[in-house]
């Protein structure tokens, strides 16, 4: 893409023509009980996921520095919403709960993340390429650091409101522990000021009123998910040995 995109450029002189790289927090590797990842935090990727997207940011880079192609990167934290795959921590314990699954967390459920409503995530990438200084660097985030132990014990709050179980048993029953997955950093947190103060952007959704929206489409959109499940895909995590 970076190559194609600099033969376009190059050839057509499109003042407006931008290459805007959608990367991610995981970049910058794992933080500990305090602190937020900058724009200028060191690289430090822990799996082999991670490890792809630093590259990929690093030759975005490198074709600006080399070719003057203007380009923008931003690196986003943990999204959620409508219409993502039944694999991520989201979905795959809205999806059990309603189908009385047990729902699996990894080691003590005390790794955490930073969530973003999905459409949040489209404005910010909006602004960026509207607003944003080429050859910059936006970090993404909805200051919304959570546990994971807590978002699925919140999945389970609002659904024992929403389709309350008929033996008046909260959906919590279906959590269990499991194994903790290799390359799994402890916590990751973004600090978005940059993007708030120079191009004016802040999440409009709630975590709160993010995740019941999110809930409330996956009760409503049974038949999306279902084709998912009959298909080859049975839930397993997919990209990891």
């Amino acid at each position: 893409m970076l190559e194609y995109s600099k033969k376009f450029y190059l050839k057509s002189k499109n003042k407006n023509f931008k290459f805007l790289h959608v990367s991610t927090d995981e970049v910058y590797g794992s933080l500990g009980i305090s602190g937020k990842f900058l724009e200028n935090s060191p690289y430090a990727p822990s799996s082999p996921y991670s490890a792809s997207k630093a590259g990929s940011d690093h030759l975005v880079r490198a074709w600006n520095k080399t070719y003057d192609l203007p380009v923008l990167i931003t690196n986003c934290s943990n999204n959620y919403g409508p219409y993502q795959f039944p694999e991520k921590l989201i979905p795959l314990m809205i999806i059990n709960a309603l189908n009385n699954k047990s729902l699996p967390v990894y080691g003590k459920g005390h790794n955490v993340r930073d969530w973003l409503y999905v459409l949040d995530h489209c404005d910010a990438i909006y602004t960026v390429l509207e607003r944003g200084e080429i050859g910059q660097t936006y970090n993404v985030g909805g200051n919304n650091e959570i546990k994971n132990i807590d978002v699925i014990e919140a999945i389970c709050d609002i659904l024992d409101h929403l389709i309350p179980k008929g033996n008046s048993e909260s959906y919590k029953k279906l959590i269990h522990f499991v194994q903790d997955r290799p390359g799994h950093d402890f916590r990751y947190a973004i600090d978005a000021s940059k993007l708030n103060s120079k191009l004016g952007w802040f999440p409009k959704e709630s975590f709160e009123s993010g995740l019941e929206k999110t809930i409330r489409w996956y009760i409503n959109n049974k038949n999306w998910w279902t084709a998912i499940l009959n298909n080859a895909y049975r839930q397993e995590r997919l990209g990891v040995m």
